[in-house]
């Protein structure tokens, strides 16, 4: 066995979703038409953002590697799944499982940078709006998201390298619909303390850097909303950033309660329905979000299919790259 050294397992096989054999056609179904869906949104959004040239601006450019991400993210765990509401083995390889754990651990935690990066672009378009364009360069942009994907990266091997090391030879059955780690951990023969204890530092590490950057830069942003006088001007400047709000609290909410909840209230029907939330309807809901409250896209969209011709108007000034 190529893996010999590390394990006398070969192949896991997951329990699935459900084991109910007469849920596995629709089940197959329904996460064919949301699959399908997340593809087509995300990659909607990216050639919109592509496309149009009032959409050239930095927030667009982080949205566009958000969308990058959700696409990324979903392929990762989505296509094995639904093979496996075809088949009855509903197994994976040994390699096959690390390097879906370790793409997963990737892309989730690049989007968690990505998000606070996001909301460091925003804290800048309306608290700064005049320094924007000379703070928040292309440069800028390119150093944020690079540092984006080298955190996902390191993270992603630190936990890799974790189960490279440990050995399993008790049973091979995972009991969930991807490779996740801690369900990987369970099935270990080794002694896992120190991969747990690599999940817990470095998981609360990352949750609360990306977490405290979003809610430092929405206290500044939402003092700066409160001095307005106007209540219209109020909602008009705050619901620029009501789209990145609701991903950010969608998208830490599932995972604070995934990973940090006390293991004592932990069931795997509980697990796999959060899981299957993150996994696959957050990568679903953020096209949605940021097209059907933002303006700016909606414009685009109109001139790129050419339906009819709207005044659309350009980007607000005060807060760059987006009209309420």
């Amino acid at each position: 066995m190529a893996q010999a050294n590390h394990t006398t397992v070969t192949s896991f096989v997951f329990t699935g979703l459900t084991e109910r054999a007469d849920l596995q056609l629709p089940l197959f179904a329904v996460f064919s038409l949301i699959y399908g869906m997340t593809l087509l949104g995300n990659l909607g959004m990216i050639l919109l953002i592509r496309s149009d040239p009032h959409l050239h601006t930095p927030m667009y450019f982080l949205l566009s590697n958000l969308s990058f991400l959700d696409i990324c993210y979903s392929s990762t765990i989505t296509p094995n799944m639904l093979l496996n509401f075809l088949t009855a083995s509903k197994g994976i390889s040994y390699v096959g499982c690390l390097m879906q754990y370790s793409f997963f651990a990737l892309f989730a935690t690049t989007e968690m940078f990505l998000l606070a990066s996001m909301a460091y672009d925003r804290y800048v378009a309306i608290c700064n709006p005049l320094l924007y364009t000379v703070v928040v360069t292309k440069r800028v942009c390119m150093l944020l998201t690079a540092g984006s994907y080298l955190g996902g990266a390191a993270n992603s091997l630190i936990h890799t390298y974790g189960l490279l090391r440990l050995s399993f030879c008790r049973s091979n059955v995972i009991h969930h619909f991807f490779c996740d780690l801690l369900p990987l951990l369970n099935l270990s023969c080794s002694d896992t303390r120190l991969n747990k204890l690599l999940v817990s530092v470095f998981g609360a590490l990352i949750e609360a850097t990306t977490f405290t950057v979003v809610i430092v830069s929405y206290f500044f942003i939402i003092a700066m909303v409160l001095r307005i006088r106007s209540a219209k001007g109020r909602q008009k400047t705050f619901s620029t950033c009501a789209s990145h709000l609701t991903a950010v609290f969608t998208f830490h909410g599932t995972i604070l309660f995934m990973y940090f909840r006390p293991r004592s209230s932990c069931s795997r029907s509980t697990d796999k329905t959060i899981s299957v939330f993150y996994m696959v309807a957050i990568p679903l809901l953020n096209p949605l979000i940021y097209s059907l409250r933002n303006n700016d896209v909606k414009c685009a969209a109109r001139r790129l299919l050419k339906r009819k011709v709207l005044p659309c108007g350009k980007p607000s000034r005060r807060t760059p790259g987006v009209t309420p």
